[in-house]
């Protein structure tokens, strides 16, 4: 089994080690027998033997060497640390790029945060009117809206974090280094926890994005609490939920998402909201709209604004 170079090895060896800590005996089905412990979590002589491999196999691992790692003992590995399907895949991302040996894998390359999305799916996007949509790549630029969408996140495009008029607005950035994310999402917190945990889950799908590296070297540098979530080492699948916004226009809207990945645009994702029928937040998507159009937002839905 073969080492993976340098920066990755450390990704994997401390991702193994923080979701080992994560769960305890009890919840592994492991009877304790007295003796004070002490690692939080499981030992790695548990994690070998809930997986079936050999302690110093799995010791191996754990120090980051996942290249040749069959894909049975990756799915083992994750039973035993009861990773969840975002935790799994991410594991499996880890390892294929270990496979790589330091190369870029054959996945399309990752598109420029500065490369238009298709006309095709602008008009899909335009057709929604009723609902605001974006697209987002996975560096959480948004580098398409429907007018409504544009609206809806006009704080973001109206960020000084932007770099220029010219740059499509980034929700990473606007979270951690513009003191209004704190109004505009209210439940801030996880807004924040969100961000790092989809950032996170795409250094390990695409590893070689130098783009990417450089807002997570950003942002560790100018954020002390975008670097305390990014050691923890979580990641997110970010497809169905709800989400909370307070728009400077009209107020309090309570919005339920829907994020499909769009299979002929690599790393691109479109987000749809919507809000419950004859609902205070229904009705204030509708002002919402009015307030865009006297804005003039619909002459400028695209990304950059």
């Amino acid at each position: 089994m073969g080492t993976t170079s340098g920066g990755k090895s450390t990704e994997a060896r401390d991702f193994l080690v923080t979701r080992r800590a994560k769960i305890t005996p009890e919840q592994a089905g492991l009877t304790l027998y007295g003796g004070n412990r002490r690692v939080p979590g499981l030992r790695r002589e548990e994690v070998a033997m809930l997986a079936g491999v050999s302690a110093d196999y799995y010791t191996r691992l754990e120090k980051g060497n996942l290249a040749g790692v069959s894909d049975s003992v990756l799915e083992a590995v994750a039973g035993a640390l009861q990773l969840d399907e975002a935790e799994r895949r991410y594991l499996f991302d880890l390892a294929r790029a270990a496979n790589a040996g330091g190369r870029p894998s054959g996945r399309r390359p990752a598109r420029s945060r500065r490369q238009p999305i298709r006309p095709t799916v602008q008009a899909i996007l335009d057709s929604m009117s009723d609902v605001p949509a974006f697209v987002r790549n996975g560096r959480l630029d948004i580098v398409g809206t429907n007018a409504l969408g544009r609206a809806l996140y006009a704080p973001v495009f109206d960020s000084p974090t932007r770099t220029s008029d010219m740059s499509p607005p980034n929700l990473a950035r606007f979270n951690f280094l513009d003191p209004a994310a704190r109004d505009c999402f209210p439940d801030y917190e996880a807004s924040l926890n969100t961000c790092v945990q989809l950032l996170r889950a795409e250094a390990g799908r695409d590893p070689h994005n130098k783009e990417l590296t450089g807002l997570v070297g950003e942002l560790s540098t100018r954020s002390d609490d975008f670097r305390t979530r990014w050691a923890a080492h979580d990641v997110r699948i970010h497809q169905t939920g709800g989400k909370c916004f307070h728009h400077p226009a009209v107020g309090r809207l309570d919005l339920r998402f829907e994020a499909m990945e769009l299979s002929a645009d690599d790393g691109l994702i479109l987000t749809a909201y919507t809000a419950e029928p004859d609902s205070a937040t229904a009705e204030r998507l509708r002002l919402l709209a009015s307030w865009a159009a006297s804005q003039g937002e619909g002459a400028t839905a695209g990304a950059t604004g």
